[in-house]
């Protein structure tokens, strides 16, 4: 145990020497929110991949594939190919785009400069869904780290969370977004190493993939049939449709789409997404691989899925091994709460202080205003985290709809349809994230479905057709358009 914790003090450190260099390095708003738009390729996928799956890849995504079996491939499988295409579609245009809408650096001020919107009503409202669903994902991942500090250390829950509160509030405090990208590449590559790693010896514990497959049939045999549950009932389009629709969730994540702005220019990105889809199929691979080993290495099960990595590598390995891959949980948990908050302070500092109240703010005033944010918004998310009950998956799955919503289609349609109006964008956020909130709410029969398809589904149609029955947009607004189309095409 003492090597444990030497190992997580070591690991904790270096996180916060990364956030003093990137302290003296950030000068400006553009430094704190996107680094000054000068991320590469590598850090830039890294970042992207390690502040999108959190602590649910080493935590949720385990645990759940050791209750479903090969059930999980549909979910992983949905997130792959989510991840492929939100590089694919959305990356270049939006550093084009963001860049030319006069260097908007938040997603709210992104809708607002690119449909010329001087009632910043579009901003507003962006920014208050930014800020209510972040609540619920930065709340996720205090969870997972409660859950690692009290598995690994015997801590009361509630302290568990409020060490992991610290670490996270302390380095995204003083660095930005610098700070946050540059643990990010460290986090990633220590994620996706304990991903390989802890799989592969457990399996070789029970006969490698053979004996594994084996002791998973022995036990229940429909855990390897990927079309039933574990009860051998077939899995209904509806269960079907609820775990590939987490794929439609990436077009609108701001913290994903946070690296897309800030990457150096339009000519890195087709490297970056190679490097980003490369890591999100190993890990995918990994976590789901780690919950269908400990179905045989564990014949007894755990009271709490969710704990199956930590089990495993606390089983598995000598204690210095253990703690720097228990020290990737905490990777995973820091660099997307890090993320989370640091868009959530961008809105509350770009989005309405300086839009609503003082615009005329100085730089390092804006700067002070999304530091002092990050404190309150913790503080809030802390506070949410605290039942020990609470389910990591859960929380991320309803945050997570939120967003893909409320912002997937806007900014979809957004940077392809030159046709698209403010109140065609108004329409389609605000229907996104309100369906999302209120079919959370409802149950039986298509209310079972996940969320965030009819969300998505409902918020395109608001846009397409509040779009066509409100007049076109201005000449400049469509100029712009052609010359963004004309940018990416050279």
């Amino acid at each position: 145990m003492v090597i444990v914790t030497i190992t997580f003090i070591l690991y904790l450190m270096l996180m916060l020497a990364i956030g003093i260099v990137a302290y003296r390095r950030t000068q400006d708003l553009s430094d704190y929110i996107l680094g000054g738009r000068n991320l590469g390729p590598i850090p830039s996928a890294l970042s992207a991949g390690a502040s999108d799956m959190s602590g649910w890849l080493l935590m949720g995504l385990p645990g759940y594939a050791m209750a479903a079996g090969l059930g999980s491939v549909w979910l992983a499988g949905g997130l792959l190919v989510g991840t492929w295409l939100n590089w694919l579609l959305i990356a270049q245009r939006l550093r084009v785009y963001s860049q030319r809408a006069e260097d908007a650096l938040t997603l709210p001020a992104f809708f607002e400069k690119r449909f010329e919107d001087s009632s910043h009503s579009l901003r507003v409202i962006s920014a208050i869904f930014v800020l209510v669903f972040f609540l619920f994902y930065t709340s996720s991942g205090l969870v997972a780290g409660g859950k690692l500090f009290e598995t690994v250390f015997g801590f009361d829950y509630t302290i568990a969370v409020l060490i992991g509160s610290v670490a996270v509030i302390s380095y995204t405090l003083f660095g930005g977004f610098l700070a946050v990208s540059w643990t990010d590449v460290v986090q990633g590559l220590l994620m996706v190493g304990a991903l390989v790693l802890v799989p592969l010896f457990a399996m070789g514990e029970i006969g490698g993939l053979s004996g594994t497959l084996a002791a998973v049939e022995a036990k229940n045999p429909e855990l390897l049939n990927i079309f039933t549950d574990a009860k051998g009932a077939p899995i209904t389009l509806i269960g079907t449709l609820s775990l590939v629709g987490w794929g439609l969730g990436y077009f609108g994540q701001p913290h994903i789409l946070a690296r897309f702005k800030g990457i150096k220019s339009k000519d890195s990105v087709p490297t970056a997404r190679r490097i980003a889809v490369l890591w999100t199929g190993i890990s995918m691979l990994g976590a789901c691989t780690i919950g269908l080993a400990a179905i045989g290495y564990l014949p007894a099960g755990l009271s709490d899925n969710e704990t199956v990595f930590m089990v495993l590598v606390d089983a598995l390995f000598h204690p210095v091994v253990a703690g720097i891959l228990l020290a990737a949980i905490l990777a995973a948990v820091m660099s997307t709460a890090d993320s989370q908050l640091l868009v959530s302070s961008s809105a509350l500092a770009e989005d309405f202080y300086k839009a609503l109240f003082k615009k005329d703010a100085t730089q390092e005033e804006l700067i002070l205003v999304g530091r002092y944010a990050v404190i309150v918004i913790a503080v809030i998310a802390t506070s949410l985290a605290m039942d020990p009950d609470s389910k990591v998956l859960s929380l991320v799955s309803y945050a997570w709809a939120g967003f893909g919503a409320a912002f997937g289609p806007a900014l979809m349609l957004s940077l392809y349809w030159k046709r698209m109006t403010k109140a065609g964008a108004l329409a389609g956020i605000i229907t996104g994230g309100v369906v999302v909130v209120v079919w959370k709410q409802l149950s039986g029969g298509w209310f079972d479905v996940y969320e965030i398809i009819p969300g998505v589904a409902l918020a395109f149609i608001a846009i397409i057709f509040t779009s066509l029955i409100t007049p076109p947009p201005s000449a400049t607004i469509q100029k712009r358009f052609d010359d963004v189309v004309a940018e990416i095409k050279s």
